[in-house]
């Protein structure tokens, strides 16, 4: 069974480091746990029309938080920085540089 691409890019990640990459064509998405680097730049191409040439995966541990004498921790998450082929930019990203 084939994933769906709204089902493989979860959401943006807006951050000063993710601003600062934007010149360079680097766009940072929170991604399913289970995506391959792949499917990732499939799920890319197909909703935001653009090229991918490049995608780097980081598993991302949740941190431990505490509510008085009990701790938990946050969920596990995967971020994936998507490199962009030539001059043509993601247009929801457009607005924060």
């Amino acid at each position: 069974m084939e994933k769906i691409a709204s089902d493989i890019i979860l959401k943006p990640v807006i951050t000063e480091d993710s601003i600062e990459r934007l010149a360079d064509g680097k766009y940072t998405f929170k991604v399913a746990k289970t995506a391959t680097k792949v499917e990732i730049a499939k799920a890319v191409e197909t909703l935001f029309d653009v090229k991918v040439s490049k995608v780097n995966t980081i598993s991302v541990k949740g941190k431990e938080k505490r509510m008085g004498r009990y701790a938990g921790f946050r969920p596990d998450w995967k971020k994936a920085i998507v490199t962009v082929e030539g001059d043509k930019t993601i247009e929801f990203f457009d607005g924060l540089f």
